[in-house]
């Protein structure tokens, strides 16, 4: 079914960097190949289905903004946000999407009632994902929203909110298993605490990890053979939430025996949040293993919230995508728009403007990746900075004692002379090709 919402607005097409028109791709050509691959397969853009459609233009400070015409709490609604959805999908040619399941469905009276709403408007995507060809990158629970999760979903004090949380998981993951995701994401959005006066971080951590367990118990039980995500985020609506960053995950990844089963999805903005860059969290994952997917966005540098806008940073967004493609791409991840328009951006053109300025940066960070790891000066600057480990004292020093060390140190007398970091000519070889 066909509206009027995109009324008047054509397929997004590329253009050139020369186009001045700003609904068209002027850097993302999706056939256009890097590094042996198609633009649109090292990218594998998805649109977020909840910051698109759900999301009513509030702030912290102010209600909405936004009068869509499928707002309300009726599957005729649902159904209406889902016409809508997959035409932007359309018009900008994106591969994929990613929901929440209280994005898709009106809430019901009962768990029952809401299990049932989610199952009929998964029918009714699965049949526009058939007739389109869009796919679902990732599936996820909105365990933060309704006043249930006040006090957390699987952390929750309450062992009937943890079970209502089970039960909301598995209908997730079975949605996203029929859809074809090839992800299945746990963002703890209060999974954390706000006092310590009132928490017991031992027992909500080992529920935590017990929740986590059942995941990947009913992952392989289902035949689900997508990847299990964690997404870090430090804080916000939480005081501090238990999957802080990158290497938080991972230390719980591996407390609670899930080496191998669960990666990360990390975000820009969560990690700005943490007090990391983007680029660092996503060399961590990589050297950790963890690597799962990215959502794309970014915050205001100015403003103490996750604002989620649309990214604009290219020397950003190419760091990001080096570390990634030295990792060996994205595999089942890809890059998420977890973005939204500003509230004061209320006409459709600025919804699927926003995207292609989105994609356009992307693409324009990719080109600077990959060119950068063709011309092979980072890696060569790194490679020198560590060229001492070669050495046959250094490699069999990480076979020895501290007393064979010290021993070795006073024998040769050995005096190491600070060497130059290199950094503002390194910070000036990345600006050569951003």
């Amino acid at each position: 079914m066909s509206t009027d919402f995109f009324k008047g607005i054509d397929k997004a097409v590329y253009e050139g960097p020369d186009s001045t028109n700003p609904m068209a791709f002027h850097h993302y050509n999706p056939s256009e190949m890097v590094m042996g691959k198609r633009m649109d397969e090292h990218l594998r853009f998805a649109a977020a289905y909840w910051h698109s459609f759900a999301w009513p233009g509030g702030d912290p400070f102010g209600g909405e903004t936004f009068q869509r015409p499928w707002f309300g709490d009726s599957m005729e609604k649902a159904r209406l946000k889902a016409d809508v959805a997959f035409e932007m999908f359309d018009i900008l040619n994106v591969p994929y999407f990613c929901f929440h399941d209280a994005d898709m469905r009106p809430e019901g009276d009962s768990f029952a009632e809401s299990l049932r709403n989610l199952e009929e408007i998964v029918d009714y995507f699965g049949t526009k994902m058939e007739t389109t060809g869009t796919k679902l990158l990732w599936g996820t629970a909105n365990m933060f929203s309704h006043r249930r999760w006040m006090s957390g979903a699987a952390t929750n004090p309450d062992p009937e909110v943890f079970a209502y949380a089970a039960a909301t998981v598995k209908s997730c993951m079975d949605a996203t298993h029929r859809l074809g995701g090839e992800n299945y994401v746990l963002w703890g959005g209060r999974e954390g605490y706000e006092t310590l006066l009132n928490t017991d971080l031992t027992q909500e951590l080992d529920h935590l990890g017990r929740f986590l367990n059942m995941v990947v118990e009913y992952k392989h039980k289902i035949g689900f053979k997508g990847a299990i995500l964690l997404e870090p985020k430090p804080q916000e609506p939480s005081k501090h939430q238990y999957d802080y960053d990158v290497a938080t995950c991972f230390s719980f990844i591996q407390k609670y025996g899930l080496e191998g089963e669960v990666k990360v999805n990390i975000e820009q903005g969560h990690a700005i949040l943490a007090g990391h860059s983007f680029e660092h969290e996503i060399a961590t994952a990589t050297s950790l293993g963890i690597l799962g997917s990215i959502d794309m966005n970014r915050n205001d540098y100015q403003s103490g919230w996750d604002t989620d806008q649309f990214p604009n940073n290219v020397p950003e967004v190419a760091l990001a995508y080096y570390h990634i493609l030295q990792d060996g791409g994205l595999k089942t991840g890809g890059t998420n728009f977890d973005a939204k328009i500003r509230r004061q951006s209320l006409d459709a053109e600025d919804l699927i403007a926003a995207h292609i300025g989105g994609m356009d940066i992307c693409a324009r960070g990719l080109k600077a990746a990959a060119a950068m790891i063709e011309d092979g000066g980072l890696q060569q600057a790194l490679d020198q900075r560590y060229s001492g480990w070669q050495s046959d004292n250094a490699t069999r020093m990480m076979d020895s004692s501290l007393d064979e060390i010290f021993d070795r140190v006073i024998a040769d007398n050995i005096d190491p002379q600070p060497r130059s970091g290199r950094q503002e000519i390194l910070e000036n070889y990345v600006n050569r090709f951003v």
